[in-house]
């Protein structure tokens, strides 16, 4: 019996659960994955109909059984050719390496699984990475029509030029697998190949990264650690210290620094144990098998007597000889093949005490970089770990190193250290030390600084972008950087992303209320995603009620992912909102929003306030549907102010010289004192730089003259209390030598 060649493949825990981005369409980077079958028209003439039916159901049921494992959604079926999309609705970054292993295993899986007679049908697979505008509903089932771009025909193309059996890469793809996939260029010789076409060879195996760039700031993340570290090995209590921070921000440059800096503690050696896991694992418990090679010292190209040899020297020491006898094999059977099967996963058990017996001789650290990319099986393996070491009081700590969505760490036991941006100053010298280390000019550290947003990873992006040939003076995002900040926004939910990508097209310092304008909703209704963006590191407040992105690429990577219609409409929506009076917020009275049964909102306190239409997004798929359920209604009949609270019932008409709706507002100071001096900050951009800003409370006075009060006029003057009728927007300018008013 033939076994097909298959790969356990991690599913995304973290994935948004919530409320779905209600814009129906949405401009995506994918990767597309098309394969065809090779003389498909000469094999289905030699075939009986039936024996065609019988031939195509194993190839399709093939085919869509590997791309499902790996996260690909089948878009459509051409004849006998697949066409998949890879990252259409979620990415994780590794889009473009998903469909790369996809095509490997699908070539693998037909080779040995059996069709009809003695048929073996070649298949050639390209894979394109690029542009696409993505329905993001169509995208959770497949469907005609769920992506369109120039990269879907490019993908179709690119499968011609690879040979029966192989995988061809475009440019794209071969860049967003560099140090993934193993890859060799194409040579083509019947045609000229219109770009560089590249052929996937198989995953790379695991190695250490080069850390080569010297270590600056994080004085404070490093005295934390190893002073918690010291600590477990002092006092001989397991500690388990997690070091989180999204993808760029020196998570790995610090591990690298603790291992070669912390190697005794009061004059005691410490021992560590250190792996990196590697995205979508081949072979579930490889850092399981990682760990074992570290503390035995196998290499990978040791042959089997050397692993024997050395795994009996390794053990000997730490277990009695008729242990050593039993455990030998397994522990083979784990270097050898780390899958999950039941030999693996005991072997896996005799790991672990391997590294327990080593502990109780000598402190241990075991250190997992990448952990989320792990499977689970690797997180149980670590829990088992620490928890038997904390039982026996040995002097054992482990460090994971992951990014801040992961959260597989015993509750309540790891220590979290986070990993935030570098400092102005502290980058800046990241990126002259770059700069000069790569032969480009200093002077480009002003540039580039305000775009790394102090991670390290962006600014070694950036530098080797202007390397390898990039104008300096209109920097593109580099691509590396794009799916990194992709992927953090694909793990918000369905608010947050609609509230990022909102404050993207309306840039500089944002407030909610103008958020919820441009998105149409109720007033307060971003104020939760606004916080929660916030806790997340990805905006930072700004001043009272404004918040500003964290970095310049987040708000590039969110705008741009928004359709050019919606754009127009949210940055109309922000142009065409009236200015604000500046009344302290917490002063003003609370409103309510009234929605009549045509599904216009509109704030309870006058005539004279301002209702905002409410359209459902994902119900209009078209820019004039936009624009008719936004357009104005048409302008109703003057009325007289419905009286409220805060306006009294208006008076009878009377021959004046102030335009209708006018109300005498008097500026007043709060009890038992003057108004306060407030900065001139514009949070909201609401004002002019020459408006008043002081906040005062408002107190509506009547507008005639019986109920004005002494020293009231009702001309054109100012009175000697510094009050005046004024309207409401447009705001009011301070005149030289006057009270503040409203």
């Amino acid at each position: 019996m033939t076994t097909t060649a298959t790969s356990i493949i991690v599913g995304d825990a973290r994935r948004p659960a919530g409320p779905h981005w209600p814009v129906p369409e949405e401009r995506r980077t994918v990767t597309v994955l098309f394969a065809d079958i090779v003389g498909s028209t000469a094999l289905v003439n030699q075939l009986d109909p039936e024996d065609v039916r019988a031939l195509q159901r194993v190839y399709f049921d093939t085919v869509a059984g590997v791309l499902h494992r790996w996260q690909g959604v089948v878009e459509k079926y051409i004849g006998d050719a697949v066409m998949a999309l890879f990252g259409a609705r979620h990415s994780d970054g590794f889009d473009a390496y998903r469909a790369v292993r996809a095509g490997l295993e699908i070539q693998a899986a037909l080779d040995c699984r059996p069709m009809v007679g003695n048929i073996r049908p070649r298949v050639r697979v390209g894979v394109a990475t690029g542009e696409v505008i993505v329905d993001l509903r169509g995208a959770v089932s497949g469907g005609h029509g769920v992506a369109s771009g120039a990269v879907i025909t490019a993908a179709a193309r690119l499968q011609e030029y690879a040979p029966p059996g192989a995988v061809a890469l475009c440019a794209a793809t071969a860049e967003a697998t560099a140090g993934l996939i193993t890859k060799r260029r194409l040579a083509v010789a019947s045609r000229v190949s219109p770009a560089p076409v590249w052929h996937a060879v198989g995953p790379v195996r695991p190695g250490i990264d080069r850390h080569d760039v010297p270590l600056i700031g994080r004085r404070r993340e490093l005295a934390t650690i190893r002073d918690q570290l010291s600590l477990a090995v002092r006092e001989q209590t397991p500690c388990w210290v997690s070091l989180v921070g999204p993808t760029g921000s020196g998570r790995s440059r610090l591990l690298h620094e603790l291992t070669r800096g912390l190697t005794t503690v009061d004059g005691r050696p410490v021992q560590w144990s250190a792996t990196a896991c590697q995205p979508y694992p081949e072979h579930v418990l490889e850092p399981v098998a990682e760990l074992l090679r570290g503390v035995v010292g196998v290499g990978r190209g040791d042959g089997p007597a050397a692993v024997h040899d050395r795994l009996v020297a390794a053990l000997s020491a730490l277990f009695p000889p008729a242990r050593v006898a039993s455990a030998v094999p397994l522990l083979q059977r784990l270097l050898t093949d780390p899958d999950g099967s039941a030999a693996a996963m005991a072997g896996a058990a005799i790991c672990r005490d391997v590294l327990l017996s080593l502990a109780a001789q000598v402190p241990l650290i075991v250190a997992v970089d990448d952990v989320d990319r792990a499977a689970p099986a690797v997180s149980a393996f670590l829990r088992a770990l620490f928890g038997a070491a904390t039982a026996r009081g040995l002097p054992l700590a482990v460090v994971t190193l992951h990014q801040p969505q992961w959260a597989d760490t015993p509750p309540g036991v790891a220590r979290p250290v986070p990993i935030r941006p570098l400092a102005a100053v502290q980058a800046g010298r990241l990126l002259r030390h770059l700069l000069t280390r790569s032969g480009q000019p200093p002077t480009l550290v002003d540039r580039l600084l305000p775009l790394v947003g102090g991670r390290p990873g962006h600014a070694t992006a950036y530098v080797a972008s202007i390397v390898a040939g990039a104008d300096p003076a209109a920097l593109p995002l580099p691509e590396a950087v794009r799916r990194a900040v992709g992927a953090e926004v694909d793990q918000l939910d369905g608010e947050q992303r609609a509230v990022l990508m909102a404050a993207g097209v309306l840039g500089g310092v944002i407030s909610g209320a103008a958020l919820d304008r441009a998105l149409g909703w109720v007033p307060g209704r971003s104020a939760p995603a606004l916080h929660r963006l916030v806790a997340a590191g990805l905006l930072l407040p700004h001043h009272a009620d404004g918040y500003a992105f964290a970095s310049p690429a987040l708000r590039q990577v969110a705008t741009e992912r928004l359709p050019r219609a919606l754009r127009a409409i949210f940055t109309r929506r922000s142009a065409d909102t009236p200015r604000q009076d500046t009344a302290r917020p917490d002063l003003r009275r609370p409103s309510r929003a009234v929605v009549n049964s045509a599904g216009a909102a509109r704030v309870g306190g006058g005539a004279a306030t301002h209702g905002a239409a409410v359209v459902r997004l994902e119900s209009v798929r078209s820019r004039v549907g936009l624009d008719t359920a936004l357009a104005p209604p048409a302008p109703a009949p003057p009325r007289l102010p419905t009286p409220t609270m805060a306006t009294p019932p208006a008076a009878p008409p009377r021959s004046t010289n102030r335009a209708p709706d006018v109300h005498r507002l008097r500026a007043v100071a709060p009890a038992g004192g003057v108004p306060p001096t407030a900065p001139r900050t514009n949070p909201g951009g609401h004002w002019s730089a020459d408006v008043d800003q002081t906040p005062v409370a408002i107190r509506a006075v009547p507008a005639g003259p019986e109920s004005a009060g002494p020293g009231v006029r009702t001309g054109d003057g100012v009175p000697p209390d510094g009050s005046r009728a004024v309207p409401g927007p447009p705001p009011v300018r301070r005149a030289a030598g006057l009270a503040a008013t409203a």
